[in-house]
């Protein structure tokens, strides 16, 4: 006999509309569907979400959290860590994220992500690889003795470990890698983000073509828009197979920028938002470090020594009130850049990104002042306020 569950709340949001005094069926961890409160069936157990339900948050950029950064450790019990300090913000899916490091960190990351899926660690979406095929001019904070063209060795660890986990993501510069490298790895299934690149938009189209479909932490360590050469930021506005992931904190980009940006996409697909998380989420670190590098926290930044930004001290249910409260969008679209848009964007939106029939029951409770006070994955309260 299933197990159902009731998660009632004073409305609930299923991605395209919102429902009032209602509830959310759940049966063995996938959505049965949404009824009014009043309909809830007999002998049915009823958890109470509060103010609102919202599909649960995906972060597809996730360097660390909870005191630790993937870099540092990365096995399983990180990836477990790191899902789980994002889990007080909202997010119920996570892509751990590896910074450039050595070929030996690499194999033993994605060896542990094979794991995570293996063991379904709770949060686990997959991996996101940035670097260490990155261009040196746009490095940002990646350390530049470890960025390096990819080879063969490098393609054939990804094609191995893709059907091992629901989402596998590298971000690479054409700088440093083929567009006959990008067709073989988009071919197997791996997500291709172009990111830490001066690449021209011609360029940029030419992989996008070839299976690209997102760029990396829009405006930050690419080529910029220009009147005679539009540069990476204008290929992932106005080339509509690419998405595009947004760090909005207000310091990475500025909100001018942003509403350009948004106002400007040429769709299908879209701009979402990530977070860029590092070591110091659901923590009061001052500073830790990267690759020997000491990154300090300080007035909502993390930088280098030298004042490089180094990642964001961002959380999802933060991205989502800045894009509504400062602005100015409405709390549906705010959601959506927060869950389904960054479910197209890694093709997971068939189980994820909405609270609908068939999908996994993966929400978020939110009261009115848009805190959260519980996160729901699988059917399951995995935090609560």
């Amino acid at each position: 006999m299933s197990d159902r569950l009731a998660i009632a709340a004073g409305r609930i949001f299923d991605g395209d509309a919102w429902h009032q005094d209602a509830a959310l069926l759940v049966a063995d961890g996938v959505i049965e569907g949404i009824v009014a409160r009043r309909d809830i069936p007999d002998g049915v157990k009823v958890a109470e979400a509060g103010a609102m339900l919202v599909p649960g948050f995906i972060d597809l950029q996730v360097n660390g959290g909870g005191g630790l950064m993937l870099n540092d450790k990365p096995d399983v019990d990180t990836l477990e860590i790191v899902c789980k300090a994002q889990m007080a913000f909202g997010t119920t899916a996570v892509l751990p994220t590896l910074i450039t490091d050595t070929r030996e960190i690499t194999r033993s990351t994605i060896a542990a992500g094979v794991e995570a899926a293996k063991r379904k660690v709770p949060g686990f979406l997959g991996l996101h690889l940035e670097g260490p095929h990155l261009s040196l001019a746009r490095k940002g904070a990646h350390d530049p003795q470890l960025i390096r063209p990819m080879d063969a060795e490098d393609e054939a660890a990804l094609i191995a470990a893709r059907p091992s986990m629901p989402v596998l993501l590298t971000t690479i510069a054409p700088e440093s890698v083929k567009a006959e490298q990008v067709k073989l790895l988009s071919d197997a299934g791996i997500v291709i983000s172009l990111g830490h690149t001066d690449t021209s938009y011609r360029t940029a189209k030419d992989y996008a073509e070839a299976g690209a479909s997102m760029a990396t932490h829009l405006f930050n360590a690419m080529s910029q828009i220009g009147n005679r050469e539009p540069g990476l930021v204008g290929a992932a506005v106005n080339i509509p197979t690419l998405s595009a992931g947004l760090i909005a904190d207000g310091i990475h980009v500025d909100p001018a920028a942003m509403h350009i940006a948004l106002k400007a996409k040429n769709g299908p697909a879209r701009i979402f938002l990530v977070s860029d998380a590092m070591a110091t989420i659901g923590t009061d670190l001052t500073s830790f470090q990267l690759n020997g590098r000491t990154i300090k926290r300080e007035n909502g930044r993390l930088t280098l020594e030298n004042g490089t930004l180094a990642g964001a001290d961002l959380d999802m249910i933060s991205a989502v009130r800045f894009m509504h409260e400062k602005m100015g969008y409405t709390l549906d679209e705010a959601i959506r850049m927060a869950s389904l848009y960054p479910a197209e964007a890694v093709k997971q939106d068939h189980r994820l990104g909405r609270l609908a029939k068939g999908y996994a029951a993966n929400a978020v409770q939110l009261t009115d002042g848009l805190d959260v006070s519980g996160t729901w994955i699988d059917g399951k309260q995995v935090f609560e306020a």
